[in-house]
């Protein structure tokens, strides 16, 4: 990674429970349902693993990371590199994801950033961040 990492940032304002939205990001069970089906294995303990798997386009897939942080109900963020990345597995060659929860008067903002190396991969990024979140909201706001 270059020495000043890109930053995405990306929010939805999502109407349901905050505690709604926080199983949302850390149940494994609700995020297979707007994950494109990605199973997410943690036991969201700090310093231990999360796996990302599943099967894209018809190749099996897995991405992976370490939890640093997670505040219940707050926030949680992990490192992350893909599986299709095809750099050395080194810890300078993983992107941190961060989420958060905040209560607000018309429901409860959810965002994401996700530092990058390359500003076409940031790009990809704030994309994909923008269509989960667009997708956790269907899912919350349709039950």
């Amino acid at each position: 990674m270059q020495d000043t990492p890109i930053i995405v940032n990306t929010s939805i304002l999502i109407n349901a429970t905050l505690d709604e939205v926080w199983d949302a990001v850390t149940n494994p069970i609700t995020v297979k349902k707007y994950f494109f089906g990605t199973d997410m294995v943690t036991d969201w303990s700090i310093g231990n693993p999360i796996y990302f798997r599943g099967t894209w386009e018809g190749k099996p897939y897995e991405d992976k990371g370490i939890v640093k942080t997670f505040v219940p109900g707050q926030s949680l963020s992990y490192t992350y590199k893909a599986g299709s990345d095809e750099r050395p597995d080194v810890p300078e060659n993983y992107y941190l994801v961060t989420y958060t929860v905040a209560q607000k008067d018309m429901g409860v903002e959810l965002s994401i950033s996700q530092t990058s190396d390359d500003a076409e991969k940031a790009k990809h990024s704030e994309g994909n961040w923008n269509m989960l979140l667009g997708e956790i909201k269907k899912l919350l706001e349709t039950k």
